[in-house]
């Protein structure tokens, strides 16, 4: 071995290094978000369920619905996202005794260190979660 190429493969292992351990660390780091925005979307489904089925009305309910599946996004950090709330049920009013109220939750979580610039929007992962809620058969009369 001559002695220009004396140190080269050092040199070569860390820039190898550096080249394969910048996507695995983007990986990770994306996993994570979408874990987070995945725990955040099923408590929200969750919150949105309870606040609608308590509400006294179909209006209310809806209004209290987002305004829960809000407040739950927040408390796990990711008030920010985009949330759409849509309810149904198996009957024209959804707030009758024994009726099964359905809540879903869609929303996106942008994947991290992507700038636009690489292609349109930021890449984003799309989030959804539904949680049934039953109204009971007896309720409070006043």
């Amino acid at each position: 071995m001559s002695r220009g190429e004396r140190g080269t493969a050092i040199v070569e292992l860390v820039w190898l290094g550096i080249l394969l351990l910048l996507p695995v660390v983007w990986v990770v780091l994306s996993v994570f978000e979408v874990q987070r925005g995945a725990f955040a979307v099923s408590g929200a489904a969750r919150a949105a369920g309870r606040a609608y089925a308590l509400a006294p009305t179909d209006a209310l309910g809806q209004a209290r619905a987002e305004a829960a599946a809000r407040q739950a996004l927040a408390d796990q950090g990711v008030g920010d996202l985009p949330l759409t709330v849509t309810v149904s049920c198996d009957a024209p009013d959804c707030h009758a005794p024994g009726t099964v109220v359905t809540v879903r939750i869609d929303s996106r979580v942008d994947l991290p260190l992507l700038p636009a610039a690489l292609g349109g929007g930021a890449p984003s992962f799309a989030l959804d979660a539904t949680h049934t809620v039953p109204i009971g058969t007896f309720r409070d009369a006043g």
